[in-house]
């Protein structure tokens, strides 16, 4: 769900469907690289997490560390979690996703890219998940401006 500007009183038209599937991104962003990396999975869990962190450590510049951020989503915070060597996380506190650059990037895919959208099936919605990063990713600019944040500069 989003929601869109329309004149007070009107019901402004937009797709509708009573069916229900899921995709979920798993997304990590440097701001300073402008760059990302990202798994589409059909299920959030440790296990897709795991997965998504190993995406991550190879995109990680030779030679760098990734200071990660995690909320305090349970995949984020398992015994479980296999955290490669190139990354270590820096957790928020509770109910703080204002700290989180990337909660920016899935409010921008939410409004660019995949709301107000019927999809005929589950491969359609993973391709427009897959459409929707990639998009983001080939506008480098956009990215690091909407995830920079003058806190977390590198000195």
């Amino acid at each position: 769900m989003t929601r869109i500007w329309a004149r007070i009183g009107s019901r402004p038209r937009a797709p509708r469907d009573s069916r229900y599937d899921w995709a979920y991104i798993f997304g990590a962003v440097c701001p300073e690289r402008a760059t990302g990396a990202a798994l589409v999975m059909p299920y959030a869990n440790t296990e897709a997490m795991s997965l998504h962190l190993q995406e991550i450590s190879r995109a990680v510049a030779p030679g760098a560390h990734a200071a990660l951020v995690f909320d305090g989503a349970g995949w984020h915070t398992s015994p479980a979690l296999e955290l490669p060597e190139n990354i270590t996380p820096v957790c928020l506190p509770p109910y703080a996703p204002e700290l989180n650059p990337t909660e920016n990037v899935w409010e921008y895919l939410r409004k660019n890219s995949l709301a107000h959208r019927v999809l005929d099936d589950h491969d359609a919605i993973l391709d427009a998940c897959c459409k929707a990063w990639n998009d983001l990713l080939a506008t480098p600019d956009r990215l690091a401006s909407i995830t920079r944040r003058d806190w977390a500069k590198v000195s």
